[in-house]
């Protein structure tokens, strides 16, 4: 990248970033890389810390775009919380988008998640939730079909299955298990998300258990950076 130093990038794209309104355009990467003396490769890797905060946001086949200051979901881990839950408190405004449910039967990897039998008739829910018309979680739940079938998301569901579950009562969960790591956006939740493939998220994947320790759901969370935060109080000794 010649002469310009990596840190004296980030720095000229934070001041170019900052100075745009909300929802303004970025140039594209080939005339931004032009303008700042870089490889494309190098821009993007750059861009990326940008994107990981929050503050762009790429579509694919669109273009990047400046990020609108917005409230970040902050919660803890200790307790179980639905994303409209968490919501609620920041008081920011989210909505369900695009809604996928189907009966399948289970294969390998869920029945050994669910354990239950291969072929056992499964309802798998996935959708997107957006705040002020953009994407920030890709959530995907699969449950055995005699907890939750699939007629019962037919109507009046706004995204979580968990309250869904809640609010009906006759379930006793007792606890979940969930495993955290960031990954890089696969083809099919870059295209969900309005992203790039490889983009980075936070990638939570969850065993809901009822009181007898059956496993009533098995999900899969994928959540953009810059739209959360979670921390976990924890004892010192």
């Amino acid at each position: 990248m010649g002469q310009y130093p990596f840190k004296r990038l980030q720095a000229d794209l934070a001041k170019l970033i900052s100075s745009l309104p909300g929802e303004s355009r970025l140039p594209s990467e080939p005339e931004l890389a032009r303008r700042m003396g870089v490889s494309r490769a190098t821009l993007r890797e750059a861009m990326r810390s940008f994107e990981g905060q929050g503050m762009i946001r790429r579509r694919q086949g669109v273009g990047t775009f400046v990020v609108a200051k917005v409230p970040v979901l902050d919660s803890g881990l200790e307790v179980l919380e639905s994303i409209e839950t968490l919501a609620q408190r920041t008081a920011l405004s989210v909505n369900m988008g695009e809604l996928h449910v189907e009966q399948i039967e289970a294969d390998e990897n869920n029945a050994t998640a669910l354990n239950v039998q291969i072929g056992t008739f499964l309802t798998q829910v996935a959708r997107v939730i957006y705040t002020e018309n953009r994407p920030i979680a890709y959530l995907v739940d699969t449950l055995p079909a005699d907890i939750l079938p699939a007629a019962e998301i037919e109507s009046g569901f706004t995204g979580s299955v968990l309250d869904l579950l809640l609010h009906r009562g006759d379930l006793k969960l007792v606890q979940s298990r969930t495993e955290i790591r960031a990954i890089g956006a696969t083809q099919d939740v870059a295209r969900a998300l309005q992203i790039q493939r490889d983009d980075v998220l936070l990638h939570f994947v969850a065993y809901l258990y009822l009181s007898e320790g059956r496993v009533a759901d098995y999900s899969f969370s994928y959540f953009l950076p810059g739209y959360f935060r979670f921390h976990v109080v924890r004892k010192v000794g």
